[in-house]
């Protein structure tokens, strides 16, 4: 009988509507805002500009999540590891 190891990693891959979990939360609580915001405005200028928001907004999330090397600003590794105490003296020679 085949034995199978149960997937402990699932939180890390998982994704609704294409997106990760956190930028899922945040889309959401920008939709209950603007919902809100709906709810007290009776404008229809303020409403299709809320909507608009809130598509370019999951527009911009869902291109973030395919290429995150977009706010990538710096290396994600350290040039050199080591447990020496940092110190400003230089021994080599150029």
């Amino acid at each position: 009988m085949k034995q199978y190891e149960p997937y402990r990693n699932i939180r890390k891959r998982a994704v609704i509507f294409g997106l990760p979990i956190s930028l899922f939360a945040l889309m959401m609580i920008s939709v209950i805002a603007s919902l809100l915001v709906i709810i007290f405005s009776f404008s229809f200028g303020i409403i299709v500009g809320i909507i608009t928001f809130n598509v370019g907004l999951y527009i911009a999330l869902i291109r973030i999540t395919n290429n995150p090397q977009l706010f990538q600003f710096s290396n994600p590794f350290p040039r050199i590891i080591s447990n020496k105490k940092p110190s400003s003296i230089n021994y080599e020679e150029d």
